[in-house]
């Protein structure tokens, strides 16, 4: 695990104990830190072994006083808790384990650290930028919103490369974090419930570059001009972004060109990020369940040119505008969850409309009705949470139902 000297000693409160907390507390304690942990949780509380270190209390129940911090989970919302707002009267900042990391970086071995944002396309960029790296031989680990926390990593050997995913809430977290090449590729409306307003929210984005030193590299997202066909895990145009960004920062990184190309041709892809599962009797079935806006959707109906197309969930908005400009691309719709009804409304002046309700029907209807060249294609422009644990659940589903075909 990554620890530091500037721990030690020092007293912090952790709040939440999901994968980024327990990292944290492993990682302050082995660096001689005390900690105050909390979860609302109780198994997460108790899978801990007493330690003279560590103890148990809600950090707005406690006095705060002397606190180096307050680390807590990117997933509490600090426009509602009212953690920001008690450790303020104790003059304590509320950090995240980005902002540890960044803490901790002066006692690594020389390294380089990239940090990826924007509202759409980050896991796959730092994917693809840590499997060119990979493929050059660079030493290389990508965590942040993406793989394993970064507290919970070892730590790279000299000329290693950090590549982390960076969502909004673990930039409002982090204050130190020095990018080498800080990539903001895109910032569409988003996570509008932790924000004032859509200006504050790419105001959030925006601070990753602000952080940065003098001289350090700064990409911003561009209309790429590239040929795609030659890569088989990154069609659709949104990819090409996600390749053009992902170009950038090898070449600010100093890879040569050619490695960089030999590396997008055997780049793999994502887990439910336009993943194609399996062609079948001429139709191919590709699971895009990490779409959970109309945003991140469009692309993938883009790249297919004949679509029975699965959507629904919890809709962040009641319209599906960047979807708009691919309707023809759809043969039929199978809406499905909570909002499928007002999806339906909107699309059926478009395109027909099933109204299957739960996955499993859709799949079975729009395998039913797919001819050869088709795509039977999931994504759903919606988040997952009425009948999924998350994305990555309702993908699985999609996978192991399409599989049983």
């Amino acid at each position: 695990m990554i620890t530091s000297s500037a721990f030690r000693g020092n007293r912090y409160a952790v709040l939440g104990l999901a994968r980024s907390g327990r990292a944290t507390v492993d990682a302050l304690l082995a660096s001689g830190a005390e900690v105050i942990a909390w979860d609302g949780n109780e198994a997460a509380r108790d899978a801990y072994a007493p330690n003279a270190a560590l103890s148990f209390a809600d950090p707005v129940e406690i006095d705060l006083t002397g606190f180096a911090g307050v680390v807590v989970s990117p997933g509490v919302p600090l426009n509602r808790h009212p953690i920001a707002a008690y450790a303020a009267t104790f003059g304590v900042p509320v950090i995240g384990d980005i902002e540890l990391f960044a803490q901790a970086r002066a006692e690594l071995p020389p390294h380089k650290v990239v940090g990826i944002t924007g509202t759409n396309g980050k896991s796959t960029t730092t994917a693809l930028v840590h499997h060119i790296l990979q493929t050059a031989d660079v030493p290389t680990t990508m965590g942040g919103n993406i793989g394993l926390p970064i507290l919970g990593q070892e730590p790279l050997p000299s000329g290693g490369v950090y590549v982390l995913e960076l969502s909004s809430y673990q930039i409002d977290l982090t204050f130190m974090l020095d990018c080498d090449v800080a990539v903001l590729l895109n910032v569409t409306p988003d996570h509008l419930d932790r924000y004032d307003d859509f200006a504050a929210y790419a105001a959030s984005k925006e601070r990753l570059f602000a952080m940065q030193s003098a001289g350090m590299a700064a990409i911003r997202g561009q209309a790429p001009v590239l040929d795609q066909s030659r890569w088989p895990a990154l069609q659709g145009p949104h990819n090409a972004q996600n390749a053009v960004a992902a170009i950038a920062v090898c070449e600010a990184l100093g890879l040569d060109r050619s490695i960089i190309e030999v590396a997008l041709r055997s780049y793999p892809g994502l887990p439910h990020r336009m993943e194609r599962i399996r062609e079948r009797h001429g139709v191919l079935f590709v699971n895009d369940s990490k779409a959970t806006n109309a945003t991140s959707t469009a692309p993938a109906l883009a790249a297919y040119p004949r679509i029975l197309w699965i959507l629904g969930g919890q809709a962040k908005s009641d319209d599906l505008d960047d979807c708009a400009p691919y309707f023809h691309h759809v043969k039929t719709a199978f809406t499905i969850g909570r909002d499928g009804p007002m999806l339906a409304a909107i699309l059926r002046q478009h395109m027909p409309v099933d109204q299957s309700k739960t996955l499993d029907i859709a799949l079975r209807r729009a395998a039913m009705t797919a001819r050869p060249g088709d795509t039977v294609l999931l994504s759903p422009a919606c988040a997952s949470f009425d009948q999924f644990t998350d994305f990555e659940a309702r993908g699985d589903a999609f996978r192991a139902l399409v599989e049983r075909l």
